[in-house]
């Protein structure tokens, strides 16, 4: 399966490596990074990793002869993991303003696989619950985050689901 990992700027985007060793046996998979990801995690790293080059911005799809319609053509599943409140926000609204909304909107929401991570408060407000929903409604699935301390030291439901979970959700993929 081709596999487009898609990493928002969260604490967690660190656990993209791990996601990619777990997966790059069985799988093609392509990174794409917002700019706030390439803070907490390299792309250097993720490129290594996955053995494909990683893309961050619009223009480093078009530099490679790759458009951001071929990256969201060519993948069977996009995978958006950690997923932030503003990635779905972005999703939900149709906002096409980073490589990585973009071509989740290309791709649509029926290859749309969230796994969000980000502040309980954040995780729990209405208009994120709302984004999160719509977006169900429209066909894309999401893993669950944990209960644990998280980075800000509050204990909540917001980490990231576990890469043991994220990765049998996508070898166990249905896009119906």
């Amino acid at each position: 399966m081709k596999i487009l990992l898609g990493v928002s700027g969260s604490i967690a985007a660190y656990k993209a490596a791990d996601i990619i060793n777990r997966l790059k046996g069985e799988h093609t998979i392509n990174v794409v990074m917002t700019e706030s990801a390439t803070e907490f995690i390299t792309p250097m790293t993720l490129q290594t990793l996955s053995q494909n080059k990683v893309f961050v911005t619009t223009f480093d799809a078009d530099e490679a002869n790759v458009s951001h319609i071929d990256l969201a053509a060519e993948a069977d599943i996009i995978l958006i993991a950690p997923a932030t409140a503003n990635i779905i926000a972005k999703m939900r609204a149709g906002i096409c303003d980073d490589l990585l909304s973009t071509i989740a909107v290309v791709g649509g929401p029926s290859k749309l696989v969230i796994a969000p991570a980000m502040n309980t408060r954040m995780y729990q407000n209405p208009i994120t619950t709302e984004n999160m929903e719509y977006l169900k409604e429209k066909g894309a699935q999401f893993i669950e985050p944990r209960e644990s301390l998280l980075a800000c030291n509050e204990y909540g439901k917001g980490a990231l689901a576990t890469i043991e979970t994220i990765v049998e959700y996508v070898n166990n993929y249905d896009s119906n």
